[in-house]
């Protein structure tokens, strides 16, 4: 017998892949776009001069979002943007890095095993050291069927990214997704911080959520960074605050911005 809890999750999750569907369609539009308006340029070109086209793409159902109960954390970077190889390797993978992000609602700091991590953790060093993060805000707030803050994205609405994709890592770490006749979800326990995605496999890039309540998801969104008892304090904060106009995915009504994001050796 389904719990009602269950089927609430299990549509949720549809919903997302809905969403996700409909946004992959808008990036291909865009990709086509993008290919022939290029082609245009190529034509009428004169020597000397270079044209740069930038267009947006994601395409979001706005409708979608604010009627959402539960749902996924929504897209990375967008398929369109990420061209750009990943950060070369330099961070030490045996050891372990702290993260700290001075937000408008409180310090909050997590913790980095590049040894199960190290291409998330390298790149998360490589965007900090570069000041990526900052005046960043963390735009999403979902309190229903899961409980995340997401943060990362340099647009500030669920688009942006670093300009690059990294591979997913660490997929096993909280365990197998139930067999047939279950849910297929496991448990991010409460401080996790996880990567967000588009849906696909690696295609990661700035934008992560932080768990303030154990969420049930697919493992399919790499975790990488686990919160101190005084961070997830000041993230449980801002999910208890709300979401803007009382829906339940959305702006948080507690608005977090990241003014410095630092990492170090923990």
């Amino acid at each position: 017998m389904v719990s009602s809890d269950q089927r609430r999750r299990q549509l949720a999750r549809e919903k997302f892949e809905r969403q996700q569907q409909r946004r992959e369609e808008a990036r291909r539009r865009t990709r086509r776009l993008t290919v022939v308006i290029a082609s245009a340029l190529a034509v009428v070109a004169v020597v000397g001069v270079t044209a740069f086209v930038s267009l947006g793409g994601d395409d979001k159902d706005k409708n979608d979002a604010a009627s959402s109960t539960s749902a996924s954390p929504s897209p990375s970077p967008s398929a369109s943007e990420s061209s750009a190889p990943e950060p070369a390797m330099k961070i030490d993978k045996k050891s372990k890095y702290t993260m700290s992000l001075k937000t408008s609602q409180g310090d909050i700091a997590f913790t980095m095993d590049a040894a199960k991590t190290p291409h998330t953790t390298n790149s998360f060093k490589s965007l900090a050291d570069k000041g990526f993060f900052d005046g960043t805000k963390c735009h999403r707030l979902t309190t229903q069927g899961i409980y995340v803050l997401q943060c990362g994205d340099p647009k500030g609405d669920g688009t942006g990214g670093p300009g690059y994709t990294i591979p997913d890592e660490n997929l096993t770490a909280l365990g197998k997704a139930g067999k047939a006749g279950k849910d297929g979800t496991v448990t991010y326990p409460a401080g996790t911080v996880a990567m967000a995605n588009t849906g696909q496999a690696h295609t990661g890039g700035s934008q992560f959520f932080l768990v303030y309540k154990d969420s049930k998801l697919p493992p399919t969104y790499t975790p990488f960074g686990t919160m101190d008892a005084a961070s997830l304090k000041a993230v449980k904060a801002v999910g208890t605050a709300g979401v803007t106009g009382g829906a339940a995915d959305g702006a948080p009504k507690k608005a977090v911005t990241i003014s410095k994001a630092a990492v170090g050796k923990a």
